[in-house]
């Protein structure tokens, strides 16, 4: 039970009395966990049957459930329900934008573990077939970039964000082949079990995660990315740049690694692009 989003949906059908606690529970978290019936009921000058009904209209079952359900829900609710105030101005949302991914790529210049990059870009490099695995919003794109950076390389790339495909490549790739998978939370249970397979396969496995998360402990070599998120709700998430230069910075390397075998494939590719797409402008980027 979400209590907090319980109390924005019933809002509108909330009597004065029940009102008035609500507007204490949403701003004044750490009273409302920590008082008794009487010390709410007082504060919202109600009786405790209008505290015990208030709780009851939201689904709990008692008071003391109600407290319960609020200690869970309230590191995310407060949250969410009264959001950081924040300028909405284009120029101070382009501003805070960008500002936030120029911070997020110095903080990963300066915490790069240069040895563990080392180390992923020498297994990409001479890897039979590399499968890239990623779920959710921002590490299903990592892995379709992964694939993007390497094919045009020369080398065989596979991407999938789907936890039975993933299961099911693992299975199936042999030694000799690189399983990559990305992990913002570092929680993801079916990497985790897709690593665990992989290895007992004496697969390469090489996690972009944040250190001491169960993806890192389940991958043979971690690329570790660990930086802090802000409070901004509507702002996307400044991390997902970080990992998208982690990926340049790996395909840049293996590129410079296998430099023939590269060379070769970007020329074929740059043809095509000149002859189909461009004209006699071999300016324009490599893709669109």
């Amino acid at each position: 039970m979400d209590i907090f989003s319980t109390l924005q949906e019933d809002k509108s059908r909330l009597s004065a009395s029940e009102s008035r606690i609500a507007e204490i529970v949403v701003n004044d978290f750490e009273f409302a966990v920590n008082a008794s019936i009487i010390e709410l009921a007082e504060r919202a000058e109600v009786s405790p049957p209008t505290v015990t009904r208030f709780c009851r209209r939201l689904g709990c079952e008692s008071f003391s459930d109600f407290k319960v359900q609020l200690a869970r829900t309230a590191h995310v609710g407060v949250r969410y329900l009264k959001p950081e105030s924040k300028s909405h101005a284009p120029s101070d949302v382009a501003q805070d934008i960008i500002t936030k991914a120029q911070n997020a790529l110095f903080l990963l210049h300066r915490s790069l573990d240069l040895t563990a990059i080392e180390a992923a870009v020498a297994q990409i490099a001479r890897a039979e077939m590399i499968y890239a695995f990623g779920s959710g919003g921002n590490s299903s794109m990592i892995a379709d970039e992964l694939q993007n950076r390497l094919f045009r390389l020369g080398l065989r790339a596979t991407s999938s964000s789907d936890h039975s495909m993933q299961l099911m490549m693992a299975a199936a790739a042999k030694p000799g082949d690189v399983i990559i998978g990305s992990s913002f939370s570092g929680r993801n249970a079916e990497l985790v079990r897709a690593f665990a397979l992989a290895r007992e396969g004496k697969v390469r496995t090489i996690a972009l995660t944040q250190t001491d998360s169960p993806v890192a402990s389940a991958a043979e070599i971690v690329v570790p990315i660990d930086l802090p998120e802000g409070t901004n709700i509507y702002r996307p998430t400044s991390t997902r740049i970080a990992y998208i230069a982690t990926v340049d910075i790996l395909a840049s390397l293996v590129a410079y690694a296998i430099q023939p075998k590269a060379l070769t494939t970007l020329r074929r590719i740059k043809q095509q692009l000149v002859a189909h797409r461009d004209g006699d402008d071999d300016k324009q980027l490599l893709g669109d």
